[in-house]
């Protein structure tokens, strides 16, 4: 009798680590970021519509080079491997972890401190699977779980440009991951769980316009990276795709259909405009690394290409996120007033002082600029973000774009006002314009400008 008892818990036992490590499974792994459209893929060979993959009908008949180069734009190469002020691809930007930091390395020719010896193999293995040639793993900052559904043809010719670009000596700066993230042998298990080494296989039972829009935010321009929160294995959860996530201390907001916190009221005229010059009207300014992809990648995008983008995002299910469902597009008439008009835990006089100091002239008492609609704050996603957090960033940072006619240039603060003047303003214009004031702390702050420190 024993021995039975013995079996049936031996068998209970094992049923219960089966469930588990199902449930574990379920919960870590998690599906493709494809798997929420209708129908099944197919691998692209077999796929009978025009491919989604490679550049506009316009470049078909360009120059290898030319074309890597329109595609190193649509993959935002430049804005990680380029520092501010620095040779464009020499590497050294940083990307600051709350386990310490990540320095991009030089993609540049130079075959010391460069690529200039890579083969073609190489190359591939570097951008698809994240193996440098020595066979060391790079750390997932570079999106290889993306990129690894480029084509070989496509990222050969982003190699073909790169290679075209004068070489500059730029050694790597070291790491400075703390224990246990400076094992780096410890990434192998972390791609073979979440990074598939599979190429971009389109939907047959969906639009050539949705394929290339597809592509283009998947395999190219890596969105969910940014906009797509992550499991506890620091992989993308895209049971949440596009709801919104926090990278770098800066918020990226939910891009998901979901029409109170995501981009399911935006017109589709918005939604290109934004994408393609970093502003649209009663939306607001894209600043921080959102400006900057804008700045260095989407705006180069062709027409079609954008209209593509469009298309698939905002057919992503909505999930609810980030902001509150009240969100204001409008300052209520008694602001109009001014200062004096300020209710009741809109922030205390400090952040009131402030915003008369040095925000009221350009943004006005009404959150209307009377200056140029990209000043408006009234209706931002910004303002309307109860965390505050891109609110406090622009106010550290400022905003400098460098879209065709400057849509945009707001001073830093960020040497003028300590950390506590800081949250004292964000606390009271989120109030004032937005639908919840937020609750930022001299803490909170300084933990932001640490997440995004100067390079």
């Amino acid at each position: 009798m024993s021995g039975k008892i013995l079996r049936i818990a031996a068998i209970g036992g094992a049923a219960i680590v089966a469930i588990a490590a199902a449930v574990g499974g379920w919960t870590v792994l998690g599906p493709g970021p494809m798997a929420f459209a209708k129908g099944g893929t197919v691998e692209l060979a077999a796929y009978k519509g025009p491919s989604p993959t490679g550049v506009p009908a316009a470049l078909r008949s360009a120059s290898l080079v030319k074309r890597g180069e329109y595609l190193a734009r649509a993959a935002d190469c430049a804005v990680c491997h380029t520092v501010p002020g620095g040779q464009p691809y020499a590497g050294g930007f940083a990307f600051n972890m709350p386990f310490g930091a990540i320095y991009s390395t030089n993609i540049t020719p130079d075959k010391e401190t460069g690529i200039g010896n890579y083969t073609d193999a190489q190359f591939l293995d570097a951008v698809r699977k994240g193996i440098r040639p020595d066979g060391t793993r790079l750390y997932p900052a570079m999106p290889f779980g993306s990129y690894t559904y480029m084509t070989d043809e496509d990222a050969l010719a982003i190699k073909a440009y790169l290679m075209s670009l004068p070489p500059v000596k730029s050694p790597p700066r070291a790491n400075t991951l703390g224990w246990p993230y400076n094992q780096r042998a410890l990434l192998g298990l972390w791609s073979a769980a979440f990074s598939p080494n599979k190429r971009f296989e389109p939907n047959p039972e969906q639009s050539p316009e949705w394929n290339r829009g597809a592509y283009l935010a998947e395999a190219m321009a890596h969105c969910g990276e940014c906009h797509t929160p992550r499991n506890i294995g620091l992989a993308l959860n895209n049971r949440q795709k596009f709801a919104g996530a926090t990278n770098a201390g800066w918020r990226a907001h939910n891009i998901s259909s979901d029409g109170d916190s995501g981009i399911g009221n935006w017109k589709t005229e918005d939604l290109t405009a934004y994408l393609s010059t970093g502003f649209a009207n009663s939306h607001g300014v894209a600043s921080g690394p959102m400006g900057e992809v804008v700045d260095y990648s989407l705006r180069y995008l062709t027409p079609d290409d954008l209209k593509a983008l469009v298309t698939y995002i905002r057919s992503v299910p909505a999930v609810a996120g980030d902001l509150p469902n009240r969100v204001l597009t409008a300052a209520p008439a008694s602001y109009k007033a001014g200062p004096a008009a300020t209710l009741a835990g809109s922030g205390d006089r400090a952040g009131e002082r402030i915003f008369a100091g040095a925000c009221a002239g350009c943004h006005d008492w009404t959150g209307v600029s009377p200056l140029s609609p990209a000043a408006t704050l009234t209706g931002t996603r910004s303002i309307n973000d109860p965390g505050a957090t891109n609110v406090a960033q622009v106010v550290i940072a400022g905003v400098h774009r460098q879209v065709p006619q400057d849509i945009l240039t707001m001073p830093a603060f960020g040497h003028s006002l300590n950390d506590k003047e800081v949250a004292a303003v964000a606390n009271y214009v989120t109030a004032r314009f937005g639908a919840q004031g937020s609750r930022l702390t001299e803490a909170d702050v300084r933990k932001l400008r640490s997440q995004a420190a100067q390079q």
